[in-house]
């Protein structure tokens, strides 16, 4: 793993989500500047930084962002991706203003029944060649 990267934005997401692996390609086609990194939570390089930013290496319920070094998670995490998208997507950051333990409840929610809804592959996803070098596996 680069170490400049270590400064930048990376998506951590559980790589056999069917939500999650729909969630990083909607990522990858609105941000154009390729400001975002991805690596799974299952992958060395993502259980890595889960050890290093003292986070659980088991726990593969959600999105994790870390930001210039800060972690965020959940719905925070979410709202902070999208105000580095393009379009309308950076207007979704408004609801920032919910308390977090409702916007972490629906999060949850969806969190706890992904699989269920959506489905889940047995392998992580392989990313398409332009954007091979997005992702820190």
């Amino acid at each position: 793993m680069t170490d400049h990267l270590d400064q930048g934005s990376i998506v951590l997401f559980d790589g056999v989500c069917n939500l999650c692996n729909s969630a990083v390609q909607f990522i990858l086609r609105n941000d154009p500047r390729g400001r975002l990194h991805f690596a799974s939570l299952q992958s060395p390089t993502g259980q890595e930084l889960l050890q290093r930013h003292h986070l659980p290496t088991d726990h593969l319920g959600t999105f994790v962002l870390i930001e210039e070094g800060r972690i965020y998670t959940q719905s925070t995490a979410a709202l902070r991706i999208s105000r580095q998208l393009r379009g309308a997507w950076p207007l979704t950051y408004a609801a920032i203003v919910v308390p977090p333990v409702l916007r972490n409840a629906v999060y949850a929610f969806i969190a706890r029944n992904r699989y269920h809804w959506f489905g889940q592959t047995e392998h992580c996803m392989l990313p398409k060649p332009e954007f091979k070098q997005r992702f820190l596996e």
